[in-house]
């Protein structure tokens, strides 16, 4: 379809649509990749780093892999499609870090995090954004960039695993000694097999959804003059955080805490690793001067001050702090759009 012949009103519409269809096929695939999980016996905390991360991070990988095929075909702009896919990663990022987290604070009425998942998860998280800033610095994520985050994700992902084979415990993931299956987990190898084709699907049609939201951004930005990587903060970096808000949210409803602190938590090593390294492998990425000295170190800024604060609160984050996470995020938010509009 071609888009640069539309209203920007009709943009905006098909626009929110596209995000709309985007977040929903991702819950899907969410939902079923977590039963999955649960087949294949993996704790709540490990789903939510990992699985569950990545999975919530699905919006964010098919934006970066759509815009790189893009990129390489020459149907998407190197510099629009690469701004716009990594504000929209970083976007996500924060949002996650300070404002998804404080809504989840205040449904839950408190969060408690063991100092051992501070130490093994948000430390990693800061690790990896400087990682982004140090390898961005000169405009550019190459190939061998690229391969260095993507690559590290790897690595921690493997780190992750023999750490919770060691630790596994199948009461934790609602399993009973008498045989029970939690909710949502498949029964059989059937059953499992359906939910795996479920999840596919979903994916597929977020990946559509992604290209679809893409172009339509692409068009938006040269008529408006507006910074691609300011879209894709403000709109992509939002409708991709929903997924992570949803589950965290179903995560708390249900009395488990590990899945709405790993995801939160493991999706923002997920993004920046696994979407802006997968993507940079395939086209390479021109980086917008707002994401490495606004955007970056406000994320690296943020999750520091996360990790102090809840090291010296002995793991504990209440109102008060969800009401400091609030105000950080829109600070961010409102000077990023008054001095750092235009890439």
């Amino acid at each position: 379809m071609e888009f640069a012949a539309l209203s920007l009103g009709l943009l905006f519409m098909i626009g929110a649509a596209a995000i709309a269809l985007l977040v929903f096929s991702a819950d899907v695939a969410v939902n079923k990749l977590t039963g999955l999980a649960g087949y294949f016996r993996l704790s709540t905390t490990f789903m939510g780093v990992t699985v569950v991360s990545l999975a919530t991070s699905i919006p964010e990988i098919a934006a970066h892999l759509t815009a790189s095929v893009g990129i390489l075909a020459g149907t998407v702009d190197y510099r629009i499609g690469s701004a716009v896919v990594l504000g929209a990663n970083i976007g996500s990022d924060v949002i996650q870090q300070t404002l998804i987290m404080a809504i989840v604070v205040l449904i839950a009425g408190g969060l408690y995090f063991r100092r051992y998942f501070l130490a093994k998860t948000m430390i990693p998280m800061i690790v990896t954004t400087i990682m982004c800033i140090i390898l961005g610095w000169d405009r550019v994520y190459s190939r061998w960039d690229g391969l260095i985050l993507f690559g590290s994700f790897i690595a921690y992902l493997y780190y992750l695993y023999i750490d919770e084979r060691a630790h596994y415990k199948a009461e934790e993931n609602g399993f009973t000694r008498e045989g029970e299956t939690p909710k949502g987990v498949p029964q059989s190898r059937r059953e499992a097999i359906r939910d795996a084709a479920f999840a596919v699907f979903a994916l597929g049609v977020t990946v559509v959804s992604a290209m679809v939201a893409l172009q339509i951004t692409e068009v938006v930005v040269v008529r408006t003059g507006i910074g691609g990587s300011l879209i894709g903060v403000m709109t992509l970096g939002v409708a991709s955080a929903m997924p992570e808000l949803t589950t965290a949210i179903s995560g708390i409803r249900k009395g488990d805490a590990g899945i709405p602190l790993g995801t939160l938590i493991g999706s923002n090593i997920t993004n920046p690793l696994v979407a802006i390294g997968g993507g940079a492998l395939v086209s390479t990425y021109w980086v917008p001067g707002p994401l490495v000295v606004w955007d970056l170190p406000w994320e690296t800024l943020t999750g520091a001050i996360l990790w102090t604060y809840l090291w010296f609160n002995k793991g504990k984050v209440g109102k008060l702090g969800a009401v400091y996470l609030i105000v950080l995020y829109f600070s961010y938010i409102t000077l990023r759009a008054l001095f750092f509009s235009v890439d």
